[in-house]
């Protein structure tokens, strides 16, 4: 069996229960950039254990979080609680493209002190394991005097084999200044063996507005496996200094962009993990982002997804 471990947050989601201007009643859920990849990982191949290394609280947000972890088939045995912080909370407000911006309340969550309860014991653990992920809003939540201790962890992972990938999530608020995150990244994408950037984050962290500017930048850092986003403009793929391009079917009933790159990253590195060739992960990635963001929230309903991914696992064989 795959193992792979998803280090980042999960917070409590709230989104109009409607989508009619009027509504103000507001349904509560659960997401995260890293939790999303995870859910969509786990539907499509149930056969990898996939585990998040997050820190919630005693709260009952967090016991009810748990249990949507196990009830998603995600393992909890690298989920830390704090004795006194909970969760982050963000909301999301969705334009009639399906656009989406987010309000955030994660200043005191217990995920930002993560690296508190990361020893040479649960290092040991994190070793046994396949692949490790982690985004730019996992290295922003952490508070800044532990990424010291997430950079010792991450080479220690490397030296133990370990495939460590990087998907370069860009969220402005987040950090002190650009600078800051620049500096962060690069040390991220210099690490990871695979990463898979989004034209639309380097745009607004590095003012890069093409595929080309993204892989020229990267290319520097030697990254075995490089997965460059570009929304309905394709991906462009290099692996071990081999360049491919794959169009994109454009999806026209866009209701929810949330979980897009989420979902395409989930399916992307289960497919790899499970033998997969590029062009087929590449397909399947392509075809599950397609499909969630025809649906509002992060998580899609898991019969609908079920149904269409197994589908979609059919074709490939």
């Amino acid at each position: 069996m795959k193992n792979i471990f998803l280090f980042g947050e999960c917070m409590i989601e709230l989104m109009a229960a409607s989508q009619e201007e009027s509504s103000n009643t507001m349904k509560q859920s659960f997401a995260g950039d890293v939790f999303n990849t995870a859910v969509y990982l786990k539907r499509t191949f149930a056969d990898v254990n996939v585990q998040l290394v997050t820190a919630i609280g005693k709260d009952q947000f967090s016991v009810d979080m748990i249990r949507y972890f196990k009830n998603e088939n995600i393992g909890s045995d690298f989920v830390f609680q704090s004795e006194t912080r909970i969760p982050g909370l963000y909301s999301i407000q969705l334009d009639e493209q399906g656009e989406r911006s987010f309000t955030y309340w994660r200043e005191n969550s217990a995920a930002r002190q993560v690296m508190q309860h990361i020893d040479d014991e649960v290092i040991s653990q994190l070793s046994t394991g396949d692949m490790f992920f982690f985004s730019g809003i996992s290295l922003a939540v952490i508070e800044p005097d532990s990424r010291e201790k997430f950079w010792t962890l991450i080479d220690k992972l490397k030296t133990s084999g370990i495939q460590v990938v990087f998907d370069p999530n860009y969220r402005p608020r987040m950090w002190s200044s650009p600078k800051e995150a620049q500096q962060q990244f690069e040390l991220a994408l210099h690490k990871s063996d695979i990463s898979l950037p989004g034209v639309d984050d380097f745009e607004q962290l590095f003012g890069m507005t093409t595929v080309e500017e993204v892989y020229n930048y990267c290319k520097p850092f030697g990254i075995n496996e490089l997965i460059i986003k570009n929304g309905e403009q394709g991906v462009l793929v290099v692996v071990e200094g081999i360049i491919s391009e794959f169009s994109i079917t454009p999806v026209t009933n866009v209701v929810d962009t949330t979980s897009a790159g989420d979902s395409f990253n989930g399916v992307y590195l289960g497919s790899r993990m499970e033998g997969y060739s590029v062009n087929n992960s590449i397909t399947l990635a392509s075809k599950a982002a397609g499909f969630v963001i025809q649906h509002r929230g992060a998580i899609a309903p898991a019969d609908e997804f079920d149904t269409f991914i197994n589908a979609q696992l059919a074709l490939v064989q």
